[in-house]
């Protein structure tokens, strides 16, 4: 593949029949979309079968995509657009059946251990890393999708605020409340645990 060309080029190339580049742009983008799936559904399985979908759909529309706008924006909004409605065919399920639903499974994701992490620190970041899931379930979903494209997906705040239709001062505002309701149930369960 061919790394030396942006995403414009190669979705340009796609849509000449090149098919075989659009490789390259899964390569591209699939962690950070994993990320993501993985921060809101909290299971490796769903989560990849919503990337997979992501880009078949985002294959099938290429004549749709215009070359003027960044491809991962476009790409953010077919993959959110997704996520919503995958979200909308879920039953909203009281708390403590959504705490319950985010215990280690065999589809759970468990985070790699770095060769520095002892296995102490390894369980420490796959207990932080479902808490920190469970929580972002407990917010609107407005809100956490934007914290997840911020800390996740990586994305700044000008395309947080592209992909999710809103103001640069609307995608501030919703990571900065996000943190802010992170922060005051984290240290909500700290103060019942002390």
């Amino acid at each position: 593949m061919n790394q030396n060309l942006n995403d414009a080029d190669i979705m340009k190339r796609v849509c000449a029949g090149d098919f075989l580049l659009f490789d390259e742009l899964v390569l591209r983008y699939r962690e950070r979309l994993l990320r993501f799936a993985w921060s809101k559904y909290g299971r490796q399985v769903a989560a990849e079968d919503l990337v997979q979908e992501a880009f078949l759909a985002a294959f099938a529309a290429r004549e749709t995509y215009n070359p003027t706008f960044a491809f991962s924006t476009w790409l953010w909004t077919i993959f959110l657009n997704l996520c919503r409605r995958h979200y909308k065919q879920q039953i909203r399920q009281p708390r403590e059946m959504v705490r319950s639903s985010f215990s280690a499974s065999e589809d759970t994701v468990i985070p790699e251990p770095s060769s520095s992490e002892t296995p102490l620190q390894a369980v420490l970041k796959t207990e932080q890393f479902e808490l920190l899931t469970m929580y972002l379930a407990e917010l609107p979903e407005v809100q956490a999708d934007t914290l997840r494209l911020r800390f996740f997906g990586g994305m700044k705040f000008t395309e947080i605020a592209l992909t999710m239709d809103c103001s640069l001062s609307a995608a501030k505002i919703r990571v900065k409340n996000g943190l802010l309701q992170l922060a005051h149930r984290f240290s909500e369960d700290t103060a019942s645990e002390g």
